[in-house]
């Protein structure tokens, strides 16, 4: 056995050899025939790739957090359409190329959910790739600085899903217009993007500097986009609050 598991190895089957003792014994007991035995154990190595691939693409990722609809409260914030964000979550979007934007005041949930729906579309078999705007003002820069423009340019178009979260809450570089807007040319028609931010589009050619590439990138982004507008309180405002009153409580006992 330990010379068939040293082979099953060496041709990268390393989930068949690693199920092989305990496939092996379930066989026997159950006196399975061979092409049953061989299935349980092509399984194991399909089972543990996909494993390997869901794993390696949510590191790709570079999510800030892992987050899933599971952990979040719909009943907090009402103005939020379950029914919408879980046909989101189904990833039907990605496939037509369409983009979000999702639209509301700081703590309201929108990483939250941008990220939700990201890790769902890596479960349904697309690649994702996850910026703020924090890290877009940095890796702009250094583009600018290092001469790597056309590698940063390309790494942002490759995903077949693009999340940009906290648009608005940083000034981009100057030349960063010109970027976003060659970026969200050529993913057009090609791949989804998700925006996240608590400006209005008609702050937008402010936040750039460009109000021509502005246009530009409003036009063909707002083409077969979900618009999701969200009203209401701040999740962390209420974590501070209930803190505050727990302390309060304990003051008082």
């Amino acid at each position: 056995m330990e010379q068939l598991q040293y082979q099953l190895k060496s041709i990268r089957l390393s989930a068949m050899a690693l199920a092989l003792p305990i496939r092996l014994q379930e066989a026997r007991a159950n006196e399975l025939p061979h092409l049953d035995f061989l299935a349980l154990l092509i399984s194991d190595e399909l089972e543990k790739r996909r494993e390997r691939l869901l794993n390696r693409r949510l590191k790709a990722a570079r999510f800030p957090m892992l987050k899933t609809l599971d952990t979040f409260n719909f009943n907090f914030n009402p103005s939020i359409n379950k029914k919408v964000i879980l046909e989101l979550c189904s990833s039907r979007f990605i496939h037509k190329a369409e983009s979000v934007l999702l639209l509301g005041p700081p703590g309201v949930g929108k990483t939250h959910l941008g990220v939700a729906i990201g890790i769902s579309a890596i479960h349904n078999g697309y690649t994702v790739l996850y910026r703020s705007v924090f890290d877009l003002a940095e890796e702009f820069a250094e583009a600018q600085t290092l001469g790597s423009r056309k590698e940063l340019v390309q790494q942002f178009i490759k995903p077949n899903l693009l999340i940009i979260d906290e648009f608005g809450m940083r000034k981009l570089p100057p030349n960063a217009a010109e970027d976003l807007l060659e970026i969200f040319h050529r993913r057009y028609n090609n791949g989804s993007t998700i925006i996240a931010t608590n400006r209005p589009i008609e702050d937008w050619g402010k936040i750039l500097g460009d109000n021509a590439a502005t246009s530009a990138i409003l036009d063909r982004f707002m083409h077969n986009i979900h618009l999701i507008t969200i009203t209401g309180r701040s999740y962390r405002l209420k974590s501070v609050s209930n803190s505050q009153s727990n302390k309060k409580k304990v003051v008082k006992e």
